[in-house]
């Protein structure tokens, strides 16, 4: 996993193992503080294209309809741990995208321990990855992470700049994505255009022939 540095935080690149054959692309997306978007969702279950959710307890709170949606289809949708309360994993006293940091080791450990527990209630599984609100982390923090048993979930595309991107732009992007590529998108904002590009983009890799791996195939 390599990493691109940002003002002193680094921002994980995960990418998946090199494999012959047809390009291979792994799709993963932030169930942050929001809402459910069942255009991406529906979209997935009938293309059978399986999907890592980056699952909030803060959203699984919000939206008990769409996490009954997620369990209904364990063949499609994997629950992973994005924290607690959707604090990013930083040091110190900042604001980050406008959400404020974790701010302490602390409150780093308990926004990851809280995310997990929400899981493992619904799942009955320990999640195996975490991915930080913000993708952003203080680097010193990373090797503590992984001390607690989790992977940290980079990503090579970042498919929607947090949801903000018009469809075109989005779809443009996934359709540029790489062999091996991990990508990174969002699924609480059904009201954005984004999501039309998301579902849009992955139509066209489908229709490439473009294969789905899950996360676990990640470097």
């Amino acid at each position: 996993m390599g990493a691109v540095h940002k003002d002193g935080l680094v921002e994980p690149i995960l990418r998946l193992q090199p494999q012959a054959g047809p390009r291979r692309v792994a799709v993963t997306l932030d169930a942050c503080p929001g809402h459910f978007d069942p255009r991406i969702a529906n979209f997935l279950v009938d293309r059978k294209i399986p999907a890592t959710i980056f699952i909030t307890a803060v959203w699984m709170r919000m939206n008990p309809e769409g996490l009954a949606f997620f369990l209904k289809h364990p063949d499609v949708f994997t629950l992973e741990n994005h924290g607690a309360r959707h604090l990013p994993p930083v040091l110190g006293a900042q604001r980050i995208y406008g959400l404020e940091v974790a701010g302490s080791w602390s409150a780093i450990e308990a926004e990851i321990a809280g995310g997990a527990a929400a899981i493992y209630e619904v799942t009955g599984r320990h999640p195996a990855w975490y991915r930080g609100a913000a993708g952003l982390y203080t680097p010193s923090v990373v090797p503590r992470i992984e001390a607690m048993g989790v992977r940290v979930a980079g990503y090579s595309l970042n498919s929607d700049a947090g949801a903000s991107l018009p469809a075109a732009l989005v779809e443009a992007r996934i359709k540029a994505a790489r062999d091996g590529d991990v990508m990174e998108g969002h699924i609480n904002q059904p009201k954005r255009a984004s999501g039309a590009g998301i579902a849009a983009g992955l139509a066209a890799l489908k229709g490439a022939g473009v294969q789905f791996a899950k996360l676990d195939d990640a470097a």
